[in-house]
């Protein structure tokens, strides 16, 4: 006797096939996101080698230089650095702790909804009350005090943004993993005498992964999003080395005088954000199990 998965669930576990392709691509908002999303990688991690000056350089005949000013082409900060040089920088950090954090916490939170929602009974009550009892803290708080304690560095960032993020994963997971952990290809496979990790990893997992990915994107937002505000708050990516957190930061006291060292961080805080939410959308609409037939 073999376990044969239903029809619904090998058209769920093909989740990339042409229709849903397809139904991702006439999403406007998630192709915009995508396209910015690029675009932000490639001018973060290939910029700085097309820049005539390194984040660190300091010129101060050119201190507060506007915006496509001589070869200044976002202008310069205080100490004359020249903004697109530290903006770029900045976004390697920003953008790989965003992605870190992501991969951690959608780990986390997978391993303890999969396991809670297959097992079900005591296991599944106390890892869901260890979820509820770090739901109940705001989560920020829990983040400034973790950074408030420990040496601030992208590792440790990362860290402590994926230590209060993968709540919400967990939550999506063990509800999916509930519904699945009773359909007739898990009762197959378990009446075959096939392990338990077996079940969860090959027959269950697969049948969620869709609603992972969308948590996902929209957690790599959130991430960007927490960095910038612990950053902003002196808690995170400390001088010189830069992030669009810090940048805000030290941005500040010259919103009068010098307002793009506050626009072009936040600009590209903002583009990153909501383009990851409308890939998340744009995911969300085309994994949709209804939709795609």
């Amino acid at each position: 006797m073999t376990a044969i998965p239903d029809p619904a669930t090998r058209t769920r576990f093909a989740i990339f096939r042409g229709p849903r392709v397809r139904k991702f691509m006439r999403h406007r908002l998630a192709m915009i996101g995508l396209l910015t999303i690029i675009f932000l990688t490639l001018a973060c991690f290939l910029g700085p080698y097309l820049l005539p000056y390194d984040e660190l350089h300091i010129d101060l005949r050119a201190r507060f230089s506007p915006p496509l000013t001589g070869s200044h082409i976002l202008g310069t900060d205080p100490l004359g650095r020249d903004i697109a040089a530290r903006l770029f920088s900045a976004g390697q950090i920003s953008l790989t702790v965003g992605f870190t954090a992501m991969v951690l916490s959608t780990l986390i939170g997978t391993v303890i909804g999969v396991v809670a929602g297959y097992f079900g009974g005591w296991s599944r009550i106390g890892l869901m009350r260890i979820v509820d009892a770090f739901l109940s803290f705001p989560s920020i708080f829990l983040m400034l005090t973790l950074a408030a304690f420990l040496k601030p560095s992208p590792t440790m960032i990362t860290l402590i943004i994926a230590v209060t993020s993968w709540m919400e994963v967990a939550r999506i997971v063990e509800a999916e993993v509930r519904g699945q952990s009773s359909r007739d290809f898990t009762a197959a496979a378990r009446m075959v005498g096939a392990p338990h990790w077996w079940i969860m990893g090959r027959e269950i997992l697969p049948n969620v992964i869709g609603p992972i990915i969308v948590a996902a994107t929209l957690t790599v937002a959130r991430a960007i999003l927490l960095e910038a505000y612990i950053s902003f708050l002196g808690y995170g990516i400390q001088p010189p080395l830069p992030s669009w957190g810090n940048m805000l930061n030290n941005a500040q006291q010259y919103l009068d005088s010098a307002p793009w060292l506050a626009i072009v961080p936040g600009v590209a805080i903002t583009l990153a954000v909501t383009s990851f939410n409308f890939i998340g959308d744009g995911l969300r609409d085309a994994l949709d199990a209804r939709s795609v037939q």
